[in-house]
C-alpha cells in the first residue's frame, strides 16, 4: 500500500515498519503469540489516507461505538446475561515527581 501511494520512504512509516518487525521477532511476543494492537495498523492506514492526526481518536471511537452500545443494551435488557467488567482500582503512587527530559 505504501509503495502504491509513494510513501515507502516516509520517515514515520519506516519507523512503524521497524517497530512492527522488532515486535514480531521479540521472543516475549512470540512466546505469548502477541501482535501489535489493531490501532497500530489502523493508525498507519489512516495516516496513509491523509486523515489528520487529530481525527484518529474520533475515528477509532466511532468504529467502537456499536460495541459500546451493544454492551450497554445487553446490560439493561437482560439482568442474567450481563457482560461484566472487572472493577479497576489504581494502587500506584498518589504523587510522583516529574523531571522533564530537557532537564535530565
Amino acid at each position: 500500500m505504501l509503495k502504491e501511494l509513494g510513501l515507502e520512504n516516509d520517515r514515520l512509516f519506516k519507523l512503524a515498519m521497524e517497530l512492527e518487525k522488532t515486535a514480531l521477532s521479540d521472543p516475549y511476543f512470540i512466546e505469548r503469540k502477541l501482535y501489535p494492537n489493531v490501532d497500530f495498523y489502523s493508525g498507519t492506514v489512516l495516516r496513509a489516507l491523509g486523515i489528520p492526526i487529530n481525527m484518529f481518536t474520533v475515528i477509532f471511537a466511532v468504529a467502537r461505538t456499536i460495541g459500546w452500545v451493544s454492551q450497554w443494551n445487553e446490560m439493561i435488557a437482560d439482568a442474567e446475561h450481563k457482560i461484566g467488567r472487572p472493577r479497576q482500582l489504581y494502587r500506584g503512587a498518589v504523587r510522583r515527581d516529574y523531571l522533564p527530559m530537557s532537564k535530565r
